[in-house]
């Protein structure tokens, strides 16, 4: 195990990650009860079945834990095969096989977001609501906040980690985010990218920063600053940043007000895939929404693109049309 996480260490996988790691292996260690070159399938399935029935983990966690240990097999197989053989005779086997590895806990989950006039419906009844507002800078922000998940997809935790310095209007037409906190891949820390100011994103944040944000505080120029700040306020009087959880709020009190049908269902990640969805339908690449929404794999974008069922009609008839054309040319 150590040999492992030192192997982790060395690409790059962050701390939490590995200590992770070692966690879920020790775990599985005390429930096998012998040496871990000795499992087989038939105790993964076990521990899978222990994991679900008896502890009542997540479908999410279960899926976790499967991939440590599989990914702890197969550095047993390429890295210690032959040491564990020549010392104690057994031959190591990758007990997570294609019969009792879990699906990823997305798998047929489909997050088909909301039509583009139910959103944009939203939007505009949630904007007239906010100049009226018992507390109108903590609505307007929660209002922009928002509407980055819906322009630019953004995640909930990239928007709050945002600092007023992250807005660098001088990038490009439309100015740019650097998104600092990205998700990465297999917990190898934060994965930043530039994510352009495009769909009314830079008059968005122009706004934001010189109407509104000013108002939080005189701090728009210090290290640090959060783009997005709390209400509440540090000892030294520096602004916090706002939490996951009113932000979070916000959005499901808006759709409880103006779009009550979809009430528990619209989420911020929710929105993520209507931006790649109504992206897409205006004519904007994969490969583009790709670095946009900041996915390693090609493949994760297209499970964010949910087009309307008119979008596969209209091709068919195209197709026909030109088969129809075709024929009778040659004919």
């Amino acid at each position: 195990m150590d040999r492992f996480v030192l192997a982790g260490a060395g690409a790059g996988i962050s701390d939490r990650s590995l200590a992770d790691d070692r966690q879920v292996l020790a775990e599985f260690a005390a429930f096998v009860g012998e040496g871990l070159w000795t499992v087989r399938p038939a105790t993964v399935d076990g521990w899978l079945v222990y994991l679900r029935g008896v502890r009542g983990l997540a479908r999410a966690t279960v899926y976790d834990r499967a991939n440590t240990l599989a990914r702890f097999y197969d550095f047993l197989l390429v890295r210690c095969q032959q040491e564990v053989h020549a010392r104690t005779g057994w031959v190591v086997v990758q007990p997570v096989d294609e019969f009792n590895r879990p699906r990823h806990s997305g798998y047929g989950v489909v997050r088909v977001p909301p039509s583009a006039a139910e959103v944009a419906g939203l939007f505009d009844a949630w904007r007239g609501q906010v100049a009226g507002a018992r507390k109108y800078l903590p609505a307007a922000r929660n209002y922009v906040v928002a509407s980055l998940w819906r322009r630019a997809g953004l995640r909930i935790n990239e928007s709050v980690m945002l600092d007023v310095a992250d807005w660098r209007p001088d990038l490009g037409r439309f100015g740019k985010l650097h998104v600092r906190f990205g998700k990465g891949s297999m917990g190898r820390g934060p994965r930043a990218r530039l994510v352009p100011g495009i769909d009314g994103v830079d008059v968005l944040l122009r706004w934001w920063l010189t109407e509104l944000r000013p108002r939080f505080g005189d701090d728009l120029g210090a290290p640090g600053a959060p783009l997005f700040p709390s209400e509440r306020r540090m000892a030294d009087g520096r602004a916090l940043r706002v939490g996951a959880s009113s932000l979070r709020g916000a959005l499901a009190g808006a759709v409880q007000e103006y779009l009550p049908g979809w009430a528990g269902r619209l989420t911020p990640h929710t929105l993520r895939h209507f931006c790649a969805s109504s992206l897409y339908e205006r004519g904007v690449d994969l490969k583009a929404i790709q670095e946009l929404l900041g996915h390693e794999w090609l493949v994760t974008t297209t499970r964010y693109v949910h087009v309307r069922s008119e979008h596969i009609e209209r091709a068919w008839v195209r197709a026909n049309a030109r088969v129809a054309a075709r024929l009778g040319v040659d004919g």
